[in-house]
């Protein structure tokens, strides 16, 4: 098994142009090229101009005459193109997509994507058996709307809620969907926001079935050149979405089993083994900013748990908590700031919650845990500690925050989705209630 360095898969294809240019000059070249972004040069740094940052120009009333150096565009790593693909890991689980990938005298080579390094997995050493039934069971949030809605307020939600896509539904079926791509034409083409979604969406819809394999899906994606599996039931009802990042999480994780029990074919990499395989075990369970469990991870905790629960004959419960106003404090403070917070609230969950509970970044804003041996009454105690918590904090030049919660208690025979789905039913009666409160099913 070989595994390729960063310059024989960066994509050099790339629109590259000064921040001393116009929106405009960007939004045409991206359009000409069929490209969902554009490499914005910024003296010894590279920042990345996305379909979001057009829409945020639009949000604040802005027009794409506007500079690209009067926008808060994000920087992006960069990396040496010599370097091995295992080297590219380390960011692309974050939340970081794009790496800029350099010469020896730091000038621009190509870019790193999720899509190149999903074209570069070797499909025979994926989990065959490995079926997107079993990973979406962990649960994902899709935005699902009806062909009707205004398109104004979807583009509304993909500023607030930075989702790339929306799927447009019918009797539960997918019929379109709304992509950055489709985005960037509307605002190239100035189209009319108040008509519905369907005159925009993109359809029919490729859809993949939900039973089968992680290697399949993956094929689909590189044949297709998506950033997303959209996946069905068997009677075609919509089941969920898994994007190209979370395929390439399992791909590697499943690499690294494959490290361990082939030792004697892989001795081309066993240099690069020994400084790795320890980064790749927490890979594979925590979530790299937080070093909280990640939702792969806790999935496993919470099956472990919900067992010892039923042998035991014990209660367990769930919180599901959201920092309120998140993206208020990204857009004021930056994402490093940001970044702060989520450390600082990791650390209080940590010091708040009991010996045996476990936690979990579920993802963004958003933490999870599991209360084992407690009721939903105290379980709803604990919350409100963790909420008290919170507020106290004096987080360095952000100041204060709040979180919102939502608790349930976990029923034999359930999965985890129904719980965590209660807990989220509960969690946004807290938002609407004013948020920085805490509420359980029993309120919804």
């Amino acid at each position: 098994m070989k595994f390729p360095l960063v310059k024989d898969i960066a994509t050099t294809s790339v629109i590259l142009i000064s921040i001393k240019c116009f929106v405009k000059e960007a939004l045409d070249l991206m359009l000409q090229e069929n490209h969902r972004n554009a490499i914005v040069v910024d003296g010894d740094c590279f920042r990345i101009l996305t379909v979001v940052d057009i829409l945020n120009l639009k949000k604040d009333k802005q027009t794409i005459d506007t500079k690209l150096q009067n926008l808060n565009l994000s920087k992006i790593p960069t990396i040496d193109k010599d370097k091995n693909v295992l080297d590219t890991i380390d960011y692309l689980n974050n939340s970081v997509e794009h790496i800029c990938v350099l010469n020896k005298d730091d000038t621009f080579y190509g870019l790193i994507t999720h899509t190149d390094i999903i074209s570069n997995i070797d499909p025979d050493t994926l989990m065959d058996n490995y079926r997107l039934s079993s990973f979406l069971k962990y649960g994902r949030r899709m935005k699902l709307v009806g062909k009707e809605t205004k398109t104004y307020k979807l583009l509304e939600n993909m500023i607030n809620e930075t989702n790339d896509h929306v799927i447009v539904v019918e009797d539960s079926k997918p019929i379109g969907v709304l992509t950055t791509k489709d985005v960037m034409k509307i605002l190239n083409n100035n189209s009319d926001l108040s008509l519905s979604v369907e005159n925009y969406m993109s359809s029919p819809v490729d859809t993949i079935n939900k039973n089968s394999s992680i290697k399949k899906a993956l094929n689909f994606l590189k044949q297709n050149h998506y950033k997303r599996v959209i996946v069905v039931e068997d009677n075609g009802d919509i089941y969920g979405v898994v994007s190209q990042k979370e395929l390439i999480s399992l791909s590697y994780s499943r690499w690294t089993l494959l490290m361990k029990e082939h030792q004697e074919e892989l001795n081309e990499i066993n240099a690069i083994l020994e400084n790795k395989n320890k980064k790749f075990e927490t890979l594979a369970s925590t979530d790299s900013l937080t070093g909280l469990y990640n939702r792969y991870k806790f999935s496993e905790l919470y099956i472990s748990s919900y067992t010892s629960m039923i042998q035991r004959h014990n209660k367990m419960s769930l919180i599901l908590l959201d920092i309120d106003f998140f993206k208020k404090v990204n857009d004021t403070y930056g994402h490093n700031r940001g970044d702060q917070v989520l450390i600082q609230i990791s650390h209080t969950l940590l010091r708040t919650l009991r010996n045996i509970d476990i936690i979990c970044r579920w993802g963004g804003e958003e933490f999870v845990a599991i209360l084992p041996t407690a009721p939903l009454d105290i379980a709803n105690m604990i919350a409100e500690k963790i909420r008290k918590s919170i507020e106290e904090l004096e987080i360095d030049v952000v100041g204060k925050v709040n979180a919102s919660f939502g608790v349930a208690e976990v029923k034999e025979g359930e999965s985890m989705e129904d719980v965590v789905d209660r807990a989220d039913k509960a969690l946004y009666l807290a938002k609407d209630s004013g948020r920085n409160c805490v509420k359980t099913e029993l309120d919804i």
